[in-house]
């Protein structure tokens, strides 16, 4: 798995517990008596004079006060000249580090911030106009286009310090303002190659390849420093090492992204739709970051950011191209410790699950953390401990085992945690659900298995940008005038899904556009739940790339992916999804045109693929799975005698000898006249319980909709 060479193989170190001297290491057993310090042999300076440290159960261990740590603020000289004053760009750094005996060296773990030096007050784009369709002229565009926006607001950064904690135990500390940011000169870009290459360049400094001045002008080195450099942070914080690893620095040992962003078009943009919170904007956020003196010296590149991030269309291009990290992944020579919630909604899924495939694939040294939380640092799961364990075995090269463990931990819906060597698991599989109109009134059905009678039916409904995703899902087993609705039977066992929803889709637009929305959703009967969504603009139906027109009416395949997900499915819900258009949920999600678009849609022609753990059985109802169901309820006790079970039985063999007939009359005759009947008469007499009873009505029902 590993891409690096390792200098030492296995260092042994016998020392006693000491006093900390000048070079000296020491590691005690849990009876503090001397113990061999195992290293894992990347790190070469632990092994030589330059070190002081401590080491307990595999941890660098408190020695140095923090009433005596070492302040500096310098300025580091990038390679860049983005506010084009002729001069190269510098990024201001705050360092913190212990008071060392001189020759000591240390790690450094460093989070660079475009929000540390404050942040602007800003206005939002308006959101309520017309979308953009191809080759017409709005005016609706040209009053945005020209800029035109509303409601000032601000958001909250992320901002934070490990000196507490690292400094203590034997590390730097750098917190560093990017470019454009407090002290630090040129133009934030917002993930642009300009921030990647000025926080690059601190740790260029810090391995002897760049310079750096205090404010007198006066050029200073790290000669304090190893050059062994961890980064982390969270959101933007955490973005740019994943942008910095790219770069393949000298220097950059590990990197440890929380909710950290991979590809920027994926933040502000789906499938060609502006899309996630459609009121924010890279321009935006480069100004609201903003706060270096004379910040209009920047209006031509905040000029440029608007043009180029092309919010008329939403098509991928050169600008998001510059700001997509995952196709450099195999330049990336630093170790990976992803972390992200399931439930963040600001920096999506998407993110980290195109990141760690990336990572996969160029065989990263890599582990993955999956918290229930949302655009959060997780707080459970010995999580301090965990950071900590992997700085050290990256950034001291302490052979503590965090690399020997299964590389994937996630918490379950229930705060438990769960080790995996692998994500997605190797037991995933796509499973194809297949779609069916529904009828009199009620939703449409999915199915684990094709639909023999399944017509070319249409069903349409009208664009209502008025509702809230909560309105939207309710009452999902009717009809709705807003939304279209499809549901799996009622699960008889759990369902796991692991990886990316994805539908394709074949409708009609009454109009050259429209906004196209998915919900995937856990319903169980009383209060359903959004598990996750996806968008698309219609108008790029063959590439994110490239938005073509559509002609009003006609039909098109649709085919657009949803926010990557982990969750398991109870027995006793069903597994629904929502077909919406413009969609508002914790955010607006989309632009919000005028409503009334018709959207209409062939459900037989289309099919939700859906990444499940295992075979999931319970989504595909036959009379031969009931009959299999029949069995285990038999086992458990459900039924008063011998003759319920067999009677059960003997209806279902009929009902299965017409499914293979395809006899459709017969199968919704024999379920609807005799089995249906049989179920209510046992319950009546008690001869079977009310669980079984429930369980099996259910799955009758849903059999008669999969074939009348």
């Amino acid at each position: 798995m590993t891409k690096r060479i390792f200098i030492l193989l296995s260092l042994c170190l016998i020392l006693l517990v000491t006093p900390m001297v000048n070079g000296e290491i020491a590691f005690a057993d849990e009876d503090g008596q001397a113990a061999p310090l195992n290293l894992n042999g990347l790190i070469p300076e632990t092994a030589s004079e330059s070190a002081n440290i401590k080491v307990e159960e595999g941890m660098t261990q408190p020695i140095y006060s923090t009433g005596d740590v070492i302040f500096e603020n310098v300025y580091v000289e990038t390679t860049v000249d983005s506010d084009a004053d002729g001069k190269p760009d510098q990024v201001e750094i705050e360092i913190m580090r212990p008071n060392t005996e001189p020759g000591i060296q240390v790690p450094v773990i460093f989070e660079m911030s475009p929000y540390r030096g404050g942040s602007n007050a800003i206005e939002y784009y308006d959101i309520e106009h017309e979308l953009y369709a191809v080759g017409e002229h709005h005016i609706y565009f040209d009053q945005f286009e020209m800029g035109e926006r509303i409601e000032e607001g601000t958001i909250n950064a992320q901002l934070g310090s490990y000196g507490d904690y690292y400094i203590p135990r034997g590390y730097a500390v750098i917190l560093g303002y990017s470019i454009g940011a407090g002290g630090s000169t040129g133009c934030p870009t917002t993930g642009g190659e300009n921030e990647i290459l000025g926080t690059k360049a601190v740790i260029d400094w810090l391995n002897g390849n760049a310079r750096a001045f205090t404010q007198d002008g006066e050029e200073v080195t790290a000669d304090w420093s190893t050059g062994n450099v961890g980064m982390t942070g969270v959101s933007y914080n955490g973005t740019l090492p994943n942008g910095v690893a790219t770069t393949g620095v000298e220097g950059l040992q590990t990197i440890i992204p929380i909710a950290s962003i991979s590809s920027w078009y994926d933040y502000y943009r789906a499938n060609g739709a502006v899309s996630g919170n459609p009121q924010w904007d890279a321009d935006l956020l480069a100004e609201y970051v903003m706060t270096r003196d004379d910040p209009q010296v920047c209006e031509d590149v905040l000029s440029e950011m608007v043009e180029n991030q092309d919010r008329k269309t939403g098509d991928y291009n050169d600008f998001w191209e510059e700001r997509n990290y995952v196709k450099d992944a195999g330049d990336i020579k630093a170790s990976v410790f992803v972390v992200h919630g399931l439930n963040d909604w600001n920096t999506k899924t998407k993110q980290f699950s195109q990141w760690w495939e990336a990572l996969s694939e160029n065989d990263v040294d890599r582990k993955l953390w999956l918290h229930q939380g949302a655009h959060e640092t997780p707080s459970s799961n010995n999580w301090q401990e965990t950071q900590h364990r992997w700085f050290d075995y990256w950034l001291y090269g302490i052979e503590n085992g965090i690399m020997n463990e299964p590389i994937v931990d996630i918490e379950r819906e229930d705060g438990t945690w769960h080790k995996q060597d692998a994500w997605p698991e190797d037991e995933m599989n796509e499973k194809t659900l297949f779609l069916k109109a529904g009828t009199n009134g009620e939703s449409g059905i999915l199915s684990g298995d094709s639909i023999v009678h399944n017509p070319m039916d249409t069903e349409y409904f009208f664009d209502n940008q008025s509702m809230r995703d909560y309105g939207i899902i309710g009452d999902m087993e009717l009809s709705n005038s807003d939304r279209l609705t499809y549901l799996s039977p009622v699960l008889t066992e759990k369902v796991r899904i692991s990886g990316t929803p994805e539908i394709t889709m074949e409708a009609s637009i009454d109009r050259p556009v429209t906004n196209l929305t998915v919900l995937l959703v856990d319903y169980d009967g009383e209060s359903p739940k959004i598990i996750t969504r996806g968008w698309m603009d219609p108008q790029n139906l063959e590439s994110s790339s490239e938005s073509v027109p559509l002609i009003p009416d006609q039909k098109y395949s649709f085919t657009w992916d949803m926010q990557p997900h982990d969750y398991l499915f109870e027995p006793g819900s069903q597994i629904g999804i929502v077909i919406d258009q413009s969609d508002w949920g914790q955010y607006y999600n989309t632009i919000r045109p005028e409503p009334g678009a018709k959207l209409t849609v062939i459900p037989a022609l289309s099919e939700l693929s859906l990444p499940i753990i295992g075979e999931a059985d319970a989504l595909t109802v036959t009379a031969e799975s009931m009959a299999l169901l029949v069995e285990r309820f038999e086992e458990e006790g459900a039924f008063e005698n011998e003759d319920t079970v067999h009677s059960l039985k003997l209806h279902l063999a009929s009902v299965n000898r017409f499914e293979k007939q395809e006899d459709v009359d017969k199968v919704v005759r024999h379920m609807e006249r005799g089995f249906k009947q049989l179920l209510v008469y046992q319950m009546d007499n008690g001869l079977i319980s009310e669980e079984a009873y429930s369980t099996l009505m259910a799955q009758t029902n849903y059999l008669i909709k999969k074939w009348r």
